[in-house]
């Protein structure tokens, strides 16, 4: 058995070595699975940029399909005597039942209310509950899930594992003791995403994850932090800017020494803006679609631009990043810290942040567009 982690910084590529590591395998079949269907998207075009087709012993999916596929389906009958529909997606904690006098939530129970906890109206699965009802069935069966997916499987990659959450995770830790070689590749820094908003391991979601690989010494995976730490998207001032958010973290060094009219980290005043886009042409990047920016040029959200590489962006800082730049100790929390990390880590070349800034207070690093 092997079982390894990778703890990858942005643009070090992690997708071509999890890819090329799989496109080894010439014995045996090989699952690559991963939270979202862009990133699914992402590695079958990978795939097929290195090897010009997807082999036949190379399996790709996201990972609610896997499990509804190996987890779910083979299985019905052990924990629930009818037909399972398909799966519901949901974005909060499912299964509401009402709410008290306080108007505190209160959710149908696992061992009173089993149908109304797990499944909608139509009986399809809740998206939440998912990776614990594949667990329990598991424990129904004395291991016969895991058993089955690993006579199929002889490895299991998983990609961008700091967006598995809950159960998830307690799945994985199975996986460890299984005869599967298991691969998990992932950058805590770029947790914006997650499976479930379980309330089970919830110290553990996104930036925290690989704390759950720690916290057991019965955990079987070997840790590797050093091999993805070299940035190839983009330039130094940029990896000094990120690495900043996450100092707990490695350090990463840039493998991008290109240079071009417009390199490093600028802020952008708002009177400014139309020029700035007009001159460097960058994709404007905002926490969300309330924001308002210019429509003339390329907008993305921050969390949509998870995994995507552009020579130069335009940030729209929230409040409190504007404030932990000023003051890199200012409450900052895990999420939008992590959004803006992988907003700044999109860009080769430049980064622009928009910001009336204070001439009397520069910050190291950053230099004013226009001056």
């Amino acid at each position: 058995m092997s079982n390894k982690l990778i703890i990858a910084a942005a643009g070090s590529g992690k997708t071509t070595l999890l890819v090329k590591e799989a496109l080894a395998q010439k014995n045996g079949k090989v699952l690559i699975t991963t939270y979202t269907q862009a990133n699914e998207a992402e590695i079958k075009k990978k795939i097929i940029e290195i090897n010009k087709c997807i082999p036949e012993n190379v399996i790709v999916q996201t990972w609610f399909s896997f499990l509804l596929k190996h987890g779910v389906k083979p299985f019905q009958g052990i924990l629930f005597e009818k037909k399972i529909k398909g799966l519901i997606l949901v974005n909060s904690q499912s299964g509401l039942k009402g709410y008290t006098k306080t108007k505190q939530p209160i959710y149908f129970g696992e061992e009173k209310e089993f149908e109304r906890h797990y499944f909608s109206n139509a009986l399809k699965i809740y998206s939440d509950k998912l990776s614990k009802f594949v667990f329990r069935c598991n424990e129904r069966t004395e291991g016969a899930v895991i058993d089955r997916i690993s006579r199929i499987y002889s490895h299991i990659f998983v990609d961008e594992v700091q967006d598995l959450a809950g159960y998830d995770l307690e799945l994985l830790k199975l996986f460890f003791d299984c005869n599967s070689n298991i691969l998990l590749v992932g950058d805590p820094r770029q947790g914006t995403y997650s499976t479930n908003s379980s309330p089970k391991n919830k110290q553990f979601k996104k930036s925290k994850v690989v704390n759950y690989f720690f916290q057991d010494n019965s955990i079987n995976i070997d840790t590797d932090q050093t091999s993805l730490s070299v940035n190839y998207r983009c330039i130094k001032p940029i990896c000094d800017l990120s690495n900043k958010l996450f100092a707990n973290f490695p350090a990463t060094t840039t493998g991008n020494t290109e240079e071009t009219r417009h390199d490093g980290v600028f802020f952008v005043e708002e009177k400014n803006v139309e020029d700035y886009l007009c001159q460097y042409q960058p994709v404007q990047l905002r926490d969300s679609k309330k924001k308002e920016v210019n429509p003339n040029y390329r907008v993305m959200n921050f969390g949509e631009s998870k995994g995507l590489s552009f020579d130069r962006v335009l940030i729209y800082p929230t409040k409190p990043f504007i404030d932990w730049l000023k003051d890199n100790n200012a409450s900052l929390a895990d999420t939008s810290r992590s959004k803006f990390y992988v907003a700044i880590t999109r860009a080769k070349y430049s980064v622009g942040i928009v910001y009336n800034y204070n001439l009397q207070e520069p910050i190291a690093g950053i230099q004013n567009f226009g001056e």
